[in-house]
């Protein structure tokens, strides 16, 4: 089940059991990288069902070994844009399950002097109006990165955005509705706060790095 944070209407909170057992390893210390991975995209896999749950379809006429018979395919597009390079692990399980979908890749940095997110990598497919967008980052922290992604987006025609994160925190979530009030976020869990580094706790570490291996 998932259901609309009571205190933050622009976040739903999944409460699937499944998800929540697989967040307990995820978050855990000791989980490796390579089971790290495998958790991420597996999550992803498993949120993508509610978050599309409202995207739009069309009838087509399918011929089965019987008869003639009318279903029901997605109207137009969908495009997942991971945040490079945490987003990377997520969008693969997204696409495991909606292997149709296109994909766009937007890297955004923090500049060292004025702490503001820079875009270093911007791909992205054209008309991106066509369908719907799903941004993907596992982390929701300050918010400044993911609210730099949807401008960039935006100014790049999407109209239907919707963002998945692994765990955010109650301070990204306030700025994303300020700047973004149009944006449903879907989350795994809303942590307690940021600390004194802007890192999520009790969050899960750096995303990246747990994925790769790196420090």
């Amino acid at each position: 089940m998932s259901s609309t944070h009571p205190n933050h209407p622009n976040l739903v909170v999944f409460e699937h059991p499944l998800i929540q057992h697989k967040l307990s390893y995820i978050r855990d210390a000791s989980t490796s990288h390579r089971p790290f991975r495998a958790l991420l995209y597996q999550i992803a896999g498993l949120m993508v069902f509610e978050v599309t749950r409202q995207v739009p379809t069309e009838p087509v006429q399918v011929r089965t070994p019987m008869e003639t018979t009318t279903c029901r395919r997605l109207k137009g597009v969908v495009t997942v844009v991971p945040v490079l390079r945490s987003g990377l692990g997520m969008a693969e399980g997204i696409l495991e399950m909606m292997p149709e979908a296109r994909v766009g890749h937007v890297g955004i940095a923090r500049d060292e002097h004025t702490l503001a997110p820079v875009t270093y990598l911007n791909r992205l497919p054209s008309n991106l109006a066509a369908g719907p967008v799903i941004l993907v980052d596992p982390m929701l922290a300050t918010g400044g990165s993911a609210s730099a992604a949807l401008d960039l987006l935006k100014r790049h025609g999407a109209a239907d955005l919707r963002m998945i994160c692994l765990v955010a925190a109650p301070e990204g979530v306030q700025r994303m509705h300020r700047d973004h009030p149009d944006v449903l976020i879907y989350a795994a869990a809303l942590d307690r706060a940021l600390n004194e580094h802007g890192l999520i706790v009790p969050g899960l570490g750096d995303a990246g790095d747990r994925m790769y291996g790196t420090n």
